[in-house]
């Protein structure tokens, strides 16, 4: 599971390990203790950012006009793959 510096916790960092996956958390600059971050795994994580960046061009997305969770859901996975086929 990969996140951005803010989850730099050991409590995070535990839990993740409880749920069986690899946490890929860097350390904070003023970290006593620096985690083991593959940088490898870390660098794809822009792909998540920009499709969230993306996602928010949609107006219906940005603003959540759907007020049930499936038709957001709906609207969401549209989004998605529209952007994963490229349309």
């Amino acid at each position: 599971m990969s996140a951005d510096k803010a989850y730099d916790s050991e409590k995070a960092r535990q839990q993740i390990k409880d749920e069986g996956a690899l946490p890929v958390i860097p350390s904070r600059s003023n970290a006593t203790k620096k985690a083991y971050c593959p940088k490898r795994f870390y660098r794809q994580r822009h792909k998540i950012e920009n499709f969230f960046c993306r996602a928010k061009d949609w107006r219906r997305i940005a603003t959540r006009y759907d007020k049930l969770a499936r038709n957001f859901l709906a609207a969401t996975l549209m989004v998605g793959t529209l952007y994963w086929i490229k349309l």
